[in-house]
């Protein structure tokens, strides 16, 4: 047999390019964003479970969802977040002042928009069904093997080879172990309530978070006189809370909001988990790149657990997209060297900062407080300091290659 032959045999070998393995909004954003960039793309993934939660999306996660189409169909479900406010609630001797953050000091219509994560993937793989150049396989992922020239995915009817795996299988992600990426985690001693609230007096668009002695209490606004709540607390009161009855629950809501929307009732079912911090040694090796939650779980602390994943797709798609239109195999070490590079700083910044603002709340030190309030008295008087702490919460924007 020839050279040419075996080359193509090879060829007709892969199904695909890339194959995106996970069918929540980060793998979503991935697959779509890669099949724009003309990449033949595999989105594999069996329908997920409902899911009630809800999602603040920061401006750079919407300005993606707009370079993909997806954002004009999704904007009439979506709540604007204009303002924030800060409200120290802890009954501590050193207590911070009331902060209010408005995205028009920025020129920024709002920070982000508040959207149900139904919404939100329903919309992403309606896109994703139109879209050129992607395959959808609702199938689940039994198995993955690698070799240098690429990856077989051993699925529950059939196998797919691929370029690059892109993991967005979630924090227990089998890619991940397939690839031999470990993780560090850390159990943290909170339970984390999430829920939606209906309410009598209306938000205002301002995301409310009140922090606490056991984490932050917030509240973000939701269409209508509605928001979704996550209640950060220690795990004894998480179950205490969680054993109530709606009512019973909604009237101690309104006593730890101090009543600022009124009367609350509770809308939907409840989620309660624990909390934990996860990150990933590598973000990519062996063919596999992690995004989302197979690379990072962060507390749910200043909006940014999807946010990162979406600007983990989106760097991952600029590169893959950079090294396709020189010619050079998308899942090679280069990219996957870069990519870990570039997502490392981001990644490990973020949960570093989410990790001392979490500690800042439960810890008795007093200079911490001090520190905290100094800060906290700062953004509240001083105008350029306040803008830096806005900009730096909304982090960087990744773009999309289209």
């Amino acid at each position: 047999m020839t050279n040419g032959a075996i080359t193509a045999l090879m060829a007709k070998a892969f199904s695909a390019e890339v194959a995106v393995v996970g069918g929540g909004p980060a793998g979503l954003v991935a697959a779509l964003a890669l099949a724009a960039t003309g990449a033949a793309t595999l989105l594999i993934a069996p329908s997920p479970p409902a899911d009630r939660r809800t999602t603040a999306l920061l401006d750079g996660s919407v300005q993606v969802l707009k370079a993909l189409g997806v954002w004009p169909a999704l904007a009439g479900e979506a709540a604007p977040l204009k303002r924030l406010r800060l409200v120290d609630a802890t009954q501590r001797i050193l207590r911070a002042p009331e902060v209010l953050f408005d995205s028009a000091e920025l020129g920024l219509e709002a920070f982000g928009y508040n959207v149900e994560n139904s919404e939100l993937r329903t919309r992403l793989l309606a896109a994703c069904r139109k879209a050129t150049n992607l395959l959808i396989v609702e199938a689940a992922v039994t198995a993955l093997e690698l070799d240098e020239d690429g990856a077989m995915l051993k699925l529950d009817h059939g196998d797919e080879r691929v370029r690059l795996v892109i993991a967005a299988d979630g924090r227990k992600s089998l890619c991940r172990a397939a690839a031999g990426i470990g993780m560090r985690s850390r159990v943290l001693p909170q339970t984390a309530i999430a829920l939606n609230l209906r309410h009598s007096r209306p938000h205002r668009d301002i995301s409310t978070e009140f922090h606490t002695e056991s984490g932050p209490f917030t509240l973000v606004p939701l269409k209508g006189n509605r928001s979704s709540l996550v209640c950060v607390v220690e795990p004894d009161e998480a179950e205490r809370l969680n054993a109530l009855d709606d009512r019973a629950l909604g009237r101690e809501i309104e006593r730890r909001a101090h009543s600022i929307l009124g009367k609350m009732e509770i809308d939907g079912p409840r989620g309660i988990f624990p909390l934990t911090a996860e990150t990933a040694e590598r973000f990519a090796a062996n063919r596999v790149a992690l995004v989302g939650e197979a690379g990072h779980v962060l507390p749910p602390i200043g909006a940014q657990g999807l946010n990162l994943g979406i600007r983990d797709a989106a760097a991952l798609v600029e590169l893959v997209a950079a090294t396709r239109s020189d010619g050079r195999d998308p899942g090679d070490d280069a990219l996957l060297e870069q990519y870990d590079a570039r997502r490392r700083a981001d990644v490990r910044s973020r949960a570093l900062a989410v990790e001392i603002a979490n500690w800042s709340l439960m810890t008795d030190f007093l200079p911490v407080h001090a520190a905290r309030g100094l800060g906290l008295h700062l953004a509240a008087r001083v105008g350029f300091f306040r803008r830096a702490l806005m900009r730096q919460g909304l982090g960087r924007r990744e773009g999309v290659q289209l």
